[in-house]
C-alpha cells in the first residue's frame, strides 16, 4: 500500500501505482465527477499520473483558480488540432497558456487573417463537444524524432532537440491528433469548456528572434465561465478605446518610425507632458534629499565587466567596436556610472545617506515581436536613483522609498498598488550571506510599514533582491512600475567605501530605486488609465481659447495671454471654422478646457468655459477664470514625503 496526505491533514491508503483519479473515486463518485486535475506535492498533475508514496495531494475541480491554467493549455492544443484539421499541412510550433488566455504559433504559406477565426472557433467547439480524452504517452527520443520528421513538423523537431537528454519525451494525444508537451492536461477536451474567444492574429518570430522565420500566431482568451469571459471582453473593448498609441495620435503627442524601432518621436505636446512628469519628480526628489547627476550614455566594456552586466546582461545590450579596437556599450542601466560618481573623493559616514538621482536615457535590446508602443521599448528614460547608506540606515531608507513611491502613485490617481518581493535568482553574483541580509532588509521594511506583499521566488535581479510596485488601473489591469533593490554586491565589486566612526573603510549598502520606472512606459500607462483625459495639472495644453467670430480675435488673444501670464498652458484657435467643429476637434485632442469667445464676450469682457466631457458652458469674467484654473492646475505639492499609515 501507499499513503497520501489530503489537504485536511488526513492520510489515505491506496494500492501501489494508484492515480489521482483513483484517489477521487475512492473518496466518492461525486468528487470523481467534479475533479479535473490534481496538485501533487505543490505541482499541477494529470489525474492519470501515478501518485508517489507520502505525496501531498489536492484534487482540483474545474472551478478552482489553479485549473484555469489547464483550461487555457487544453484550448491551445484544441486550437492547433482545429487548424490542422481545417488546413492540412500547416506546421505547428508552440502553444502555451498565457495571462488571460492562450496562443499557438503556426507555419503556413498564407498567414492567417481575422476572417479565418470564426471557422477555427467553430471547429474548436466541435472538438470540445466530442469530449476526447487526453492521453499522456512517453516515447523514445528516436521514435519522436522519426514521427515529427515524417510529419514535416520541423519546429517540433527543434523543440525535441532542445529537451535535455536526462528528461523524458512526453506526448499528449487527443484522439488521432498529438503534440509534444510536458503537460499536464485535464481529463478530456470537454473540460476546456466554451468560455473562450479567439481574438486576433499576429506575426511572431520563432523564439522571438528577428533573425528567425516569421510564424503566424493566433491568440485567444479563456475563462472558467461565460460571465468571467464577458467581463474580460468588455474590458478589452474599453482597453482598445484607451490604447495609448491611438490616443497619442489623436492628441498629437508622439509617433513611432521603423527607422528607430522601440523609440519614441515626441511631438511638442507630448514632450511638454514628458517634461511635466520630470518636473514633478524632480521637485519630489529634491524635497526628499536627492541630488541630481548625469552620467555618459556610452561607456567602455571594462566598466560593464566590473559591474557584471557584460557577463550577465550582454544579450540585452547595444554594443559597438571603435576604430581603435575598443568595445563600448550604450548604457542599459545608470548604476555603474553612479558608482564612478560616488567614487570621486572620500566619503564619511557623516555624508550618508547619499542619494544620487538621474533622468538617464538607457538602451536595452528587446526582441522585435515584444515591442509595444511606449509600454515595451528599447530606448527610454529612467527616473533612476541610487542611495548609498550604512547598514544601520538601510531599513529606514527602504521605508522612506516605500512611502515616497506610494505617495507619488496617489498623486497620479493610482490608489490600488500591489507590492511584490522578488528573491534571489539562480544566476546571481555575491555571497549567500549578502543575499540573506538584502532580502531580510526588504522584508523588515515592508513588515514594519504594515504593507501586504507577495513573494516571487527567484525573480530578483542578478545583483540583488527587489520590491516591485504593481499599479492597478481604472479598468482593472496591472502594471509593474517602480522598483527598489538592495545591493551589497556592486559596491564591493567597485571597491567603493566610506569611512566608518571606527576609522575603518567599509563598503556602503546601495539601493537601486526607480519610481516611475520608464517614463515612456509610465506615460503610456497614465494615458490609458485616464483615457487621455489627464488631470488639468498634467494636460500638455490646459486651455484653448476659440473664437466664434473673427470680431473676437483680439479678445481671444488677450484671454490666452492672461492665462499664460498666470502660468497656464493656453493656446488660441482663431481659424475661420464653426465653433462646433472647433469643439469637436479639441475634445478629440482631450484639451480639458475650451474657452469660447464671440462678439458678446468681447463686449462684456467675459468668457464661456466648456469642460471636457461636460455638458453646457459656464460664463466667467477673465479674472475669475484665471484664478479658478490657476488653482486647479497646481501640481500636487508635498513639503516632505507623505508617510503611509502604519498598520
Amino acid at each position: 500500500m501507499i499513503h497520501v496526505r489530503l489537504p485536511d491533514g488526513a492520510t489515505r491508503p491506496l494500492a501501489p501505482a494508484s492515480t489521482a483519479a483513483d484517489l477521487a473515486t475512492s473518496i466518492g463518485p461525486s468528487l470523481a465527477r467534479r475533479t479535473v486535475a490534481a496538485v501533487v506535492d505543490g505541482q499541477l498533475a494529470d489525474l492519470s499520473a501515478p501518485l508517489p508514496d507520502g505525496a501531498a495531494v489536492k484534487l482540483l475541480p474545474r472551478d478552482d483558480p489553479r485549473a484555469l491554467e489547464l483550461i487555457r493549455h487544453d484550448l491551445a492544443h484544441i486550437l492547433a488540432e482545429a487548424v490542422q484539421t481545417l488546413w492540412p499541412g500547416t506546421r505547428t510550433a508552440i502553444g502555451p497558456a498565457i495571462e488571460h488566455g492562450f496562443y499557438y504559433d503556426f507555419e503556413r504559406e498564407t498567414p492567417f487573417t481575422p476572417e479565418d477565426l470564426p471557422a477555427i472557433e467553430a471547429k474548436m467547439r466541435e472538438i470540445i463537444a466530442g469530449r476526447t480524452p487526453f492521453r499522456r504517452e512517453e516515447w523514445t527520443r528516436d521514435a519522436a524524432r522519426a514521427h515529427f520528421e515524417a510529419a514535416g513538423e520541423r519546429w517540433k523537431r527543434a523543440l525535441l532537440d532542445a529537451i535535455p537528454e536526462d528528461q523524458p519525451i512526453t506526448i499528449y494525444r487527443q484522439g488521432a491528433w498529438l503534440d509534444l508537451c510536458r503537460g499536464p492536461h485535464m481529463r478530456h477536451t470537454g473540460d476546456a469548456g466554451t468560455a473562450f474567444r479567439l481574438t486576433r492574429v499576429a506575426g511572431a518570430y520563432w523564439r522571438g528572434d528577428a533573425k528567425n522565420p516569421m510564424l503566424s500566431r493566433i491568440y485567444g482568451v479563456a475563462f472558467a465561465d461565460q460571465a468571467a469571459l464577458d467581463a474580460h471582453l468588455t474590458m478589452l473593448a474599453e482597453a482598445e478605446k484607451r490604447d495609448h498609441r491611438r490616443l497619442g495620435r489623436e492628441m498629437d503627442l508622439f509617433h513611432f518610425e521603423e527607422v528607430a524601432p522601440g523609440a519614441v518621436f515626441w511631438h511638442p505636446r507630448g514632450w511638454r507632458l514628458f517634461q511635466t512628469l520630470i518636473g514633478y519628480m524632480r521637485a519630489r526628489q529634491e524635497a526628499a534629499g536627492y541630488v541630481e547627476v548625469n552620467s555618459p550614455d556610452i561607456m567602455d566594456r571594462a566598466l560593464w565587466e566590473t559591474s557584471g552586466h557584460w557577463q550577465n546582461y550582454r544579450a540585452n545590450m547595444f554594443l559597438t567596436k571603435t576604430e581603435d579596437d575598443r568595445d563600448f556599450a550604450l548604457k542599459p542601466m545608470n548604476c555603474p556610472g553612479h558608482m564612478l560618481i560616488y567614487g570621486q573623493g572620500t566619503k564619511s559616514y557623516r555624508d550618508l545617506p547619499l542619494k544620487l538621482a538621474e533622468f538617464g536615457k538607457v538602451h536595452r535590446y528587446e526582441p522585435s515581436g515584444a515591442l509595444h508602443g511606449m509600454l515595451r521599448v528599447r530606448s527610454f528614460t529612467q527616473d533612476d536613483a541610487h542611495i548609498y547608506c550604512t547598514p544601520e540606515q538601510l531599513t529606514e531608507e527602504c521605508l522612506k522609498v516605500n512611502d515616497l513611491v506610494l505617495s507619488i502613485y496617489r498623486d497620479f490617481g493610482f490608489a490600488d498598488v500591489r507590492i511584490k518581493l522578488s528573491t534571489r535568482p539562480e544566476a546571481r553574483i555575491g555571497s549567500e550571506e549578502s543575499w540573506d541580509r538584502a532580502e531580510a532588509a526588504l522584508r523588515t521594511a515592508l513588515e514594519t510599514a504594515g504593507h501586504a506583499y507577495t513573494v516571487f521566488e527567484g525573480e530578483g535581479a542578478f545583483y540583488g533582491p527587489k520590491l516591485e510596485y504593481v499599479l492597478r488601473d481604472a479598468i482593472g489591469r496591472d502594471w509593474q512600475c517602480g522598483t527598489l533593490q538592495v545591493d551589497f554586491n556592486l559596491p564591493e565589486r567597485f571597491g567603493t567605501t566610506y569611512v566608518a566612526p571606527s576609522g575603518d573603510r567599509l563598503p556602503p549598502v546601495m539601493l537601486h530605486r526607480a519610481l516611475f520606472g520608464s517614463l515612456e512606459r509610465f506615460t503610456g500607462i497614465l494615458i490609458e488609465h485616464h483615457a487621455g483625459h489627464l488631470p488639468l495639472w498634467l494636460a500638455p495644453v490646459q486651455a484653448v481659447v476659440a473664437t466664434i467670430t473673427e470680431a473676437a480675435d483680439a479678445w481671444a488673444t488677450e484671454v490666452a495671454d492672461t492665462l499664460r501670464a498666470a502660468g497656464l498652458r493656453a493656446e488660441t484657435d482663431l481659424r475661420n471654422e464653426k465653433i462646433g467643429y472647433k469643439v469637436r476637434e479639441h475634445a478629440l485632442k482631450k484639451v480639458p478646457c475650451l474657452i469660447a469667445v464671440g462678439a458678446r464676450e468681447a463686449d462684456t469682457g467675459t468668457v464661456s468655459l466648456r469642460r471636457l466631457g461636460a455638458q453646457g458652458n459656464v460664463t466667467h469674467s477673465l479674472a475669475d477664470l484665471a484664478a479658478l484654473l490657476t488653482q486647479e492646475a497646481r501640481p500636487p505639492t508635498h513639503a516632505s514625503p507623505t508617510p503611509m499609515a502604519r498598520r
